[in-house]
């Protein structure tokens, strides 16, 4: 029996019955050998992980654009926090941990630079529309890997593609980072606010406070355990009616005070119209697109626009700047 037999063995003992098996996977679009070491899963998230599209979130916006500081959240940092959410509470409910992360950690592969900025720019030039959720899919199908993708399970991408409220993902394992994306960002944002002088605690309502906590600490203990708690035993993962509430209720105050707060905006106008100005000229000098996705519209069929909102996408926002800079602005200029 080899050790990745031996692991699967130990998952049909020790986990939960509603726990997505790695035994039981519905399997890869390419049929592979099984590594004699590792579940499905774990491989799965040791792709993503080595992945070059994981790499660029560390130099992806949050919410904060280019802020002053070596502690505000970046898109790596987010990642990293969804998918420790996630493994507490997976732990906790004996699910499959593997499962849980790999979908944590690729779930925001798809992301622009800027953050929601340079996605709300890329949907509205583009046609054929765009969602980070789907273009993550896209990612890890088809752009990683020189357009072979990383020929992940059906359940991770169905985790990644499913993350956002207005989707439901079909595992218990994805329905816990659909939740801790949610309480990660709501939490981290709000912290990195209250660093940037936009927020104080104080800010926060006084019966959401009363309700949830008032530190950042006690809210995300208190949605952690009501997410256990409520869960526990049961094919679904759920939160009490009235910790939902009240999370919705703290997700609609920072929209009104942080995501929609003109400090905050102020920036994002000028990412939005960089981001813009990179889709347009791709589309207009698709001769200086590189090599492996220009080889996407000639092997794959795939349309002009689609693959100038991937390399525009795939962009961090120092590359998209710089881009920028070197296409627009005179050369001297530049110093």
């Amino acid at each position: 029996m080899t050790i990745r037999e031996q692991i699967e063995a130990r998952e049909i003992e020790n986990l939960s019955p509603y726990a997505s098996l790695s035994k039981n996977s519905m399997g890869r679009d390419y049929n592979e050998e099984e590594c004699d070491i590792r579940p499905v899963y774990q491989r799965d998230r040791d792709r993503i992980l080595h992945s070059k599209s994981f790499r660029r979130l560390k130099d992806k916006t949050q919410v904060f654009l280019t802020p002053e500081g070596d502690h505000y959240r970046t898109r790596l940092t987010h990642t990293l926090e969804v998918s420790q959410n996630a493994r507490t509470i997976a732990k906790a409910l004996r699910l499959n941990e593997d499962l849980v992360e790999a979908i944590a950690l690729g779930h925001d592969l798809g992301h622009t630079p800027f953050g929601h900025a340079g996605e709300r720019a890329l949907a509205r030039v583009c046609p054929e529309g765009f969602e980070h959720n789907v273009q993550s899919v896209r990612v890890v199908e088809v752009l990683e890997k020189d357009g072979r993708g990383l020929n992940l399970t059906v359940e991770v991408r169905d985790g990644i593609l499913n993350h956002q409220t207005s989707s439901m993902p079909h595992t218990l394992e994805g329905k816990i980072v659909r939740l801790s994306d949610k309480i990660a960002y709501i939490h981290h944002d709000m912290d990195d606010a209250i660093r940037g002088k936009i927020l104080s605690e104080e800010d926060i309502p006084t019966e959401l406070r009363k309700t949830l906590g008032n530190t950042t600490t006690k809210r995300y203990d208190r949605f952690i355990h009501d997410i256990i708690t409520n869960s526990e035993g049961k094919d679904d993962i759920l939160m009490s009616d009235e910790i939902h509430e009240a999370m919705m209720e703290i997700r609609q105050f920072m929209f009104d005070n942080v995501y929609q707060n003109p400090i905050v905006k102020a920036e994002e106008a000028k990412a939005e119209r960089l981001t813009e100005n990179l889709y347009y000229y791709y589309l207009e000098n698709s001769d200086e697109l590189p090599d492996e996705y220009r080889q996407l519209v000639n092997e794959r069929g795939d349309s002009m626009v689609r693959v100038v909102c991937d390399y525009v996408s795939s962009m961090s926002d120092r590359f998209a700047i710089n881009k920028f800079h070197e296409i627009y602005m005179p050369d001297s200029w530049k110093d």
